[in-house]
C-alpha cells in the first residue's frame, strides 16, 4: 500500500484503489434526534480516524459556524493518523465565476485537503431547483472542480439525485459524470439521494454509467428501502471503488448506508484490505462509542456490532454451536470485537445450558442429571412468566443453587414492606422497614424514598452495608416493568427487571409476582445477592 500524506493531516493508509469515506459528520448528523455540538464532532472525527477510514467529512465549512468551528479545531486538536478531512460544499453559483464564488473560497480557508462537491445531475433538478440551464450547470461543475484543483485540492464529486436523474434523462445524467471527471475531479459519486434503488438496478446503472464515461465511480445510498447496504456492494460489483457510508446507519429519513456491515463485508467478504491491521476486531467497540456520543442507544440487533448479533435462543443451534460454533455463525465473533452469547429461555436444551454455564464461569462437568434439572427448573420458572434472556445474574444463582445443592443466601428475611402515603396537598410519602438476619444478627431497618422501590432499596442497604460494605458501591442504574398476559387489570402478573452496577460492571435481574412491589423486591435480592457473589463475600453459614 501507498501512503498517501498532507501536512496537517497525517499519513492515510488507505491503498489509493479502494476508499471507505465517512459522512457520518455531515449526512449522519442530520438524523432526526442527533444534534452534535462541536465537541461531539471532534470526539467522533476521533473515533473514526481510530477505526481507520480513508475519508471524514466533517461537514460543509462557511454555511454554518458549528462546521466552520469544527474544522479550524480539527486542525489545531487532531493528529489524523489514517484519514484525511473532507469539507462539503456546492459547486458556484449559476452565472458567477469558482474564483469569486464566496462559498467556494470559504471550502479552501477550511484547510481541508480533499473537498466534496454537491453537483446536479437530474435535468428536472437543473431547471427548477437551480433555474439554469443543462448547459450552464455542465459549466458550474467544470469550473468549481478545476478552481479547487488548481489550489491544490483533491476533489470528489457528488452527483445528487443520480439514479433518479439517470432514469429521466440518462444522456444528461452521464454528461455531469464526464464533465467532473474531465475537470479533474478524483471519483464521481452516484447518489441515491432518494434512497428507492434496489441492488439490481444500482448494479446495472453502475456498470453501464463506468463502461460509457471512464470515470472513477462511487456510490452514496439512503437506505428508504432498506437496501442501503446491499445497493452499496451491488455498486461496488458493478466497479464502484469508493463507498459513502455513515456510523450506524444514522441520516436523514431512516438513515444511510451502514459502516460497519460495508466494511465488514469488504474485509472479510470480498476479501478487500481497506482497514489498518488489527482495526476491524475494533469495530463494536467504535460503533457503540459513537453511539454513545450521540446519545442514542446502540441498537441491539445491528449486523456484526449488536449484542444480539451472536446471541443464540434456540436449542437446535445450542446443540450445533458446542460441536462448531461456525455451524450457526457466518463468522467469529471476535474479528468484529463482538461476542458469543447463549440465551437461556424456554426453548433451552442441555448444549444452551452446558454453554451458559461455561460461559458463566460454572463449571457443570459431565453431569447430565444436573442440567437436566437446571432445563426444567428454567422451563418452569418461565411458564410462571420469569425471562433469563436479560436477566443473567439471576440465571447464574439459580444455575450456582442446583450445583451447590443450596441456595446461596448472604442474608435471610423475616419480612418487609413498603407504604405510600398519599397527603391533602398532592404529594406522597414513600417509606419501607426490613427485617431481617445477617450474620447471626436480627436487623429492622427503615428508610424513606421517592418512590416504594427506592425506600425499599434504600432501607436493604441501611440494613446491610455495615455487615457487607461492598454493597455501597451498588447502585441501581435500570428499572423495567412489564405486565405479563393471562389476567386483567390490576390482577395480572407482573415481571420486572433490574439492571446493578458496581462501577466495574453490570448485571441484570429478575422478579415475578402478582404485584410490582413483590416482584420488585425479588429482583433487589437477586441484585445484592449476585453482587456480594461477584465481590467474592462468602455467604454466611
Amino acid at each position: 500500500m501507498t501512503d498517501a500524506t498532507d501536512e496537517n493531516h497525517g499519513p492515510s493508509h488507505v491503498d489509493d484503489d479502494f476508499h471507505v469515506f465517512d459522512t457520518t459528520l455531515r449526512d449522519g448528523a442530520q438524523r432526526e434526534g442527533i444534534n452534535l455540538t462541536v465537541a461531539d464532532k471532534l470526539a467522533i472525527a476521533r473515533h473514526l480516524d481510530d477505526f481507520g477510514v480513508g475519508f471524514i467529512e466533517g461537514g460543509w465549512p462557511g454555511a454554518n459556524p458549528r462546521d466552520t468551528e469544527f474544522f479550524a479545531r480539527a486542525q489545531q486538536e487532531i493528529h489524523f493518523k489514517h484519514a484525511q478531512l473532507v469539507a462539503f460544499g456546492a459547486t458556484r453559483r449559476a452565472g458567477g465565476k469558482a474564483a469569486e464564488d464566496a462559498q467556494v473560497n470559504a471550502l479552501l480557508e477550511s484547510g481541508a485537503p480533499v473537498i466534496c462537491l454537491v453537483a446536479k445531475s437530474h435535468d428536472r433538478h437543473v431547471e427548477l431547483a437551480l433555474r439554469t440551464t443543462l448547459d450552464e450547470n455542465l459549466e458550474m461543475v467544470r469550473d468549481t472542480v478545476a478552481y479547487l484543483r488548481s489550489q491544490g485540492r483533491r476533489v470528489f464529486v457528488d452527483c445528487e439525485h443520480f439514479f433518479d436523474g439517470y432514469r429521466a434523462n440518462p444522456e444528461y445524467a452521464k454528461a455531469v459524470v464526464r464533465a467532473a471527471s474531465e475537470a479533474g475531479a478524483d471519483v464521481v459519486v452516484l447518489c441515491d439521494t432518494n434512497g428507492g434503488m434496489l441492488p439490481a438496478q444500482v448494479q446495472a446503472v453502475v456498470a453501464t454509467v463506468l463502461a460509457d464515461t471512464g470515470a472513477r465511480l462511487g456510490i452514496h445510498a439512503q437506505d428508504d428501502t432498506g437496501c442501503a447496504v446491499a445497493n452499496t456492494l451491488a455498486a461496488v460489483d458493478a466497479g464502484a471503488t469508493h463507498v459513502q457510508c455513515t456510523a450506524n446507519g444514522y441520516g436523514e429519513r431512516v438513515g444511510n448506508s451502514n459502516l460497519f456491515p460495508v466494511v465488514a463485508a469488504l474485509e472479510l467478504k470480498y476479501g478487500k484490505k481497506v482497514l489498518p491491521e488489527g482495526a476491524l476486531s475494533e469495530m463494536t467497540r467504535i460503533s457503540h462509542a459513537i453511539a454513545e456520543v450521540v446519545n442514542l442507544t446502540p441498537s441491539t440487533h445491528q449486523p456484526y456490532v449488536g449484542v444480539s448479533a451472536f446471541a443464540h435462543k434456540a436449542g437446535l443451534h445450542a446443540s450445533a454451536i458446542k460441536v462448531d460454533p461456525d455451524l450457526y455463525q457466518h463468522i467469529d465473533p471476535e474479528q468484529v470485537g463482538n461476542t458469543m452469547r447463549m440465551l437461556v429461555s424456554d426453548m433451552a436444551g442441555r448444549a444452551s445450558i452446558e454453554l451458559k454455564g461455561k460461559e458463566l464461569g460454572v463449571d457443570l462437568g459431565d453431569d447430565r442429571e444436573l442440567v437436566g434439572r437446571v432445563v426444567e427448573r428454567v422451563k418452569e420458572r418461565e411458564l410462571q412468566g420469569y425471562t433469563y434472556e436479560a436477566a443473567d445474574a439471576s440465571f447464574e444463582l439459580l444455575l450456582r443453587a442446583e450445583v451447590e445443592g443450596k441456595v446461596r443466601k448472604y442474608f435471610e428475611v423475616e419480612s418487609w414492606r413498603a407504604i405510600v402515603e398519599d397527603r391533602p396537598d398532592g404529594s406522597h410519602a414513600n417509606e419501607a422497614t426490613v427485617k431481617l438476619f445477617a450474620k447471626g444478627e436480627r436487623i429492622v431497618a427503615t428508610a424513606e424514598g421517592n418512590g416504594p422501590v427506592n425506600a425499599l432499596d434504600k432501607t436493604l442497604r441501611v440494613a446491610l452495608e455495615k455487615i457487607y460494605p461492598q454493597l455501597a458501591k451498588l447502585d441501581l442504574v435500570d428499572y423495567k416493568v412489564r405486565i405479563l398476559e393471562g389476567k386483567h387489570g390490576t390482577s395480572s402478573t407482573t415481571r420486572v427487571l433490574i439492571s446493578t452496577s458496581d462501577g466495574a460492571g453490570e448485571w441484570s435481574t429478575v422478579g415475578v409476582a402478582d404485584n410490582v412491589i413483590a416482584a420488585s423486591w425479588q429482583a433487589l435480592e437477586d441484585a445484592y445477592t449476585y453482587g456480594l457473589l461477584r465481590a467474592g463475600v462468602e455467604p454466611a453459614e
